[in-house]
């Protein structure tokens, strides 16, 4: 099928990208090694480094989130795929020092298993490595039974977390703890109401037919907890919002950090129309909105819809969130 994409050669997708992607971020960002995205200025080596893995894309994720106050390193892998552990491992051992490497890794197959596979190389190696699996996505089993559940759009959260925290001192084990507390506190459902399709073949990997929409959509056009007729940006609200407090088993009082994540098609328009329902539903609740924001932090191509996520937050969490970072995906002064 043909793409209806301005690209070049299917083969040279990613390398084109990262070689675009890169000058256009030239003083945050550069290529290094097999193509791994590192920062323009690296990290002093008393720091932990934090570095993630995924396939590409999804832009601006995951290399969007390499820069001062959040990733050290992203491996970036072919269109919707994990990079393989060898470059993987590069990675880890690029970025490795004494202070330690954070490894953050989406609960994918693919990703999981070449994640495993170099941290069994790391090992062996003696790196100074500790990994983090995000796993929000409740359309999945239950809470009780995360093993099963997708990384989502919830990973910002977590890097971002993790970053500020690398950049302030934390040790490796303090980095893993506010990171782990972050990714446990945190929910994430999605909605779709079109497919996405490859960009190297045109071919569609999902379709949602017309007037309906498809809750829990995965980032791969994975199914998720079923369709429905499509609704209002108040009554789509209304769904996702119940289900991701139920989740999350949030209280009134309680203080939460939400993101409304455009996954393509999406138009700014509706994701602020929605998450102004989300503040009149949390004030209703007596829950407090913290922190909010909306944008297009990891996409699928054309797909029509998005992520929302939330999180429960806490003094030290909201401070590390406010924290200063310089990424092309977040910047905060």
């Amino acid at each position: 099928m043909p793409t209806r994409k301005f690209i070049n050669r299917p083969e040279n997708l990613v390398s084109e990208l990262l070689e675009g992607f890169v000058l256009a971020h030239p003083d945050k960002i550069k290529l290094a090694g097999s193509n791994l995205v590192v920062r323009a200025k690296e990290k002093p080596k008393d720091k932990v480094a934090v570095v993630t893995i995924g396939g590409s894309g999804h832009e601006p994720a995951l290399s969007g989130y390499v820069g001062e106050g959040m990733l050290d390193i992203s491996v970036p892998g072919d269109i919707f795929a994990a990079p393989g552990p060898p470059r993987v491992i590069e990675a880890l051992e690029k970025a490795n020092r004494k202070a330690g490497v954070l490894f953050v890794v989406l609960n994918h197959a693919g990703d999981v298993m070449s994640a495993n596979v170099a941290m069994q190389m790391a090992k062996s190696k003696g790196l100074n490595v500790k990994d983090i699996l995000t796993h929000e996505d409740i359309s999945a089993p239950s809470r009780q039974d995360p093993k099963e559940r997708r990384g989502l759009a919830g990973c910002f959260f977590v890097i971002k977390i993790a970053g500020a925290a690398a950049e302030k001192g934390y040790s490796l084990d303090q980095c893993f703890a506010v990171a782990k507390r972050m990714e446990t506190n945190m929910a994430t459902l999605a909605v779709a109401v079109a497919g996405a399709s490859h960009p190297a073949t045109g071919q569609v990997i999902a379709e949602v037919p017309d007037g309906r929409m498809n809750v829990g959509m995965g980032q791969h056009g994975e199914a998720g907890t079923g369709e429905m007729d499509l609704k209002t940006a108040n009554e789509t609200a209304e769904v996702m919002l119940d289900m991701l407090l139920k989740d999350l088993d949030v209280k009134k009082g309680e203080e939460l950090l939400v993101m409304i994540n455009g996954v393509g098609s999406a138009t700014l328009m509706e994701m602020y129309i929605v998450l102004r329902r989300v503040k009149q539903l949390c004030d209703s609740k007596g829950i407090k909105l913290a922190r909010s924001l909306v944008g297009e932090y990891l996409t699928v191509q054309e797909m029509g819809g998005f992520q929302m996520c939330i999180a429960r937050m806490d003094k030290e969490l909201l401070e590390l969130w406010d924290a200063p970072c310089c990424t092309p995906a977040l910047t905060v002064k």
